[in-house]
């Protein structure tokens, strides 16, 4: 096994200085699975690591062991009686099975309470000045999870339970989520549909999976929804024309973000044109947002991707831009 997953599996640290970008996992990530031919796999994660491994990122990154989020953490984003009902529905054998989509083995309830409770600590270390941002490599993934219902591998909203951690936590008033997963983030939607504090903004290829956001009727909600074989330049001008106008005028304290990597020209999963240097872009302007606004401020967390080989290098560059 890489050096990088086998420091996270024993739960040590790579890294105990003050980096500037903590990365955040967790050895049950990898234990999380849907089984053997369900596209959200152990072995996503562990390209990751792989990837970072490789390209000598771990020595510069502050490590981090993900935490369990407390109920009433998880409570803040979803109803009480869905949380109850997820720990209920944990098998001590086989599956459960959430939606056609999703399930849940003996692993995945604490992968799930640890993949809302790496983004919690991400918020925690960045508002406390312990890092200036963060990479949470999680799994299961979060964002199609609604307020009351689990789909789309996603069981927790691990962004949502992040923005109202630092809103309860630290008194914010503005933090903005940014989600440039090739799906729309409709779990993230649902939570914050009707909470002005949080701006989503939102990139998605449409129509598609789960064929809604379009047309999210609040000021608050920016969907940029982009046609099957969009390309990155034709990408970048879509973001430039939605994204920053509306966050420009929100200022945000805090910025989240869904990082999907599924939108890359080579995912088997949808249809979008974009590339590594599409991803540096766009981090680079979310961290000049962060910088203006956020004092520099951001917490990233791991959504889609399922191409192994362009899921590892699209984060490398990702955290590579944070840095």
């Amino acid at each position: 096994m890489v050096n990088v997953s086998a420091e996270h599996i024993d739960g040590t640290s790579a890294n105990s200085n003050n980096a500037s970008t903590a990365f955040i996992t967790h050895p049950v990530f990898l234990k999380h699975e849907m089984g053997g031919h369900h596209p959200e796999s152990p072995a996503r994660l562990q390209a990751v690591y792989d990837a970072f491994d490789r390209s000598g990122l771990m020595p510069r990154l502050q490590s981090v062991e993900a935490p369990l989020a407390t109920q009433d953490q998880l409570e803040a984003a979803h109803s009480s009686d869905y949380v109850e009902a997820i720990f209920a529905a944990s098998p001590v054998s086989d599956y459960a099975y959430l939606d056609p989509d999703t399930s849940m083995n003996p692993s995945s309830l604490e992968a799930a309470c640890r993949a809302a409770g790496a983004v919690v600590k991400g918020v925690d270390m960045v508002m406390k000045g312990e890092a200036e941002n963060a990479f949470c490599a999680v799994r299961p993934c979060g964002h199609h999870a609604m307020h009351d219902q689990a789909m789309g591998f996603c069981i927790f909203n691990n962004v949502a339970v992040g923005a109202l951690h630092a809103i309860n936590a630290y008194g914010l008033a503005r933090v903005a989520i940014l989600d440039f997963d090739v799906h729309h983030g409709n779990g993230t939607e649902d939570i914050f549909h009707e909470d002005e504090r949080v701006m989503l903004c939102s990139s998605f290829q449409h129509p598609f999976y789960p064929d809604t956001g379009a047309h999210s009727g609040n000021l608050h909600i920016v969907p940029t929804p982009l046609a099957a074989r969009t390309t990155g330049p034709q990408f970048r001008r879509a973001i430039d024309a939605t994204w920053w106008p509306a966050l420009e005028k929100f200022q945000p304290e805090l910025i989240i973000i869904s990082a999907g990597f599924d939108a890359h020209a080579d995912d088997p999963l949808a249809n979008l044109q974009l590339h590594e240097d599409d991803y540096v872009w766009i981090t680079k302007r979310i961290r000049q947002l962060a910088d203006t606004f956020a004092q520099g401020r951001i917490v990233s967390a791991l959504e889609g991707g399922y191409n192994l080989a362009a899921l590892g290098r699209s984060a490398v560059a990702h955290v590579e831009a944070l840095l």
